[in-house]
């Protein structure tokens, strides 16, 4: 058993950090401070992404879509995606085992 904590109140950076990892599944905390970018990218499996706080927009191809606290989306293995913080927001990020969290900080946009 474990208990995770989600409550951030420090927005100087982006940060990720791997929460929880399991046989099949790696739940990631995200922390985007306002106006920050993850440009363009995909994840080699499916994933979930959900804002437990704040607020996004995330963008597949020419749709976007505005994410408030508690929305989650899902998205398709090599899906082309981008997001971006219109707050400060804590994001729950949830990967495939097989997948590599270390590669979301070469996503941030400069």
């Amino acid at each position: 058993m474990q208990i995770i904590n989600w409550n951030i109140k420090q927005f100087e950076k982006f940060q990720t950090k791997v929460l929880h990892e399991n046989q099949s599944a790696k739940e990631i905390q995200i922390i985007m401070p306002k106006d920050s970018i993850m440009k363009e990218h995909q994840a080699p499996f499916d994933i979930s992404v959900q804002v437990l706080c704040g607020k996004i927009w995330f963008k597949i191809k020419e749709e976007e879509f505005e994410l408030n606290a508690l929305d989650m989306i899902t998205v398709d293995a090599k899906i082309v995606h981008s997001l971006g913080a219109f707050e400060d927001s804590i994001i729950r990020l949830s990967l495939a085992k097989n997948d590599q969290a270390l590669r979301l900080q070469n996503i941030l946009k400069k």
